[in-house]
């Protein structure tokens, strides 16, 4: 399993504040956000920092995972982190973005997984 980065994770109580805060990444990285809605979250991706707004039932379960992981396939991260002893608690399934899937250590930690293939 290639890593390619990781992504840093912001949470912000609403759309003005989510707006606000993708202006303060997209000056800081000199790159323009995308923006995506999934599942009642809305999402600004600026450079390395995803930046989320949303019902706070889907802030509060977003915020157990501990960062996103870039990789270059999650159907070979998929079998390397089940082969480590991870358990895939979600996915893999296909974004607007590319592909996801979510792990749980076996230390407890949760991360998110992500590619660019297969995007929708």
């Amino acid at each position: 399993m290639d890593i390619l980065g990781t992504t840093l994770r912001i949470y912000v109580d609403d759309t003005d504040a989510l707006e606000r805060t993708a202006a303060f990444y997209e000056r800081i990285t000199s790159s323009r956000a995308q923006r995506f809605e999934r599942g009642g979250v809305s999402v600004a991706a600026v450079g390395c920092f995803l930046v989320m707004s949303g019902p706070p039932e889907e802030i509060d379960l977003l915020r157990k995972v501990a960062a996103t992981v870039a990789v270059t396939d999650v159907e070979q991260a998929h079998i390397t982190l089940t082969a480590a002893g991870a358990q895939i608690i979600a996915g893999p399934v296909a974004t607007p973005v590319g592909r996801n899937l979510i792990a749980l250590h076996p230390d407890g930690s949760v991360f998110e997984y992500v590619d660019r293939g297969g995007a929708q």
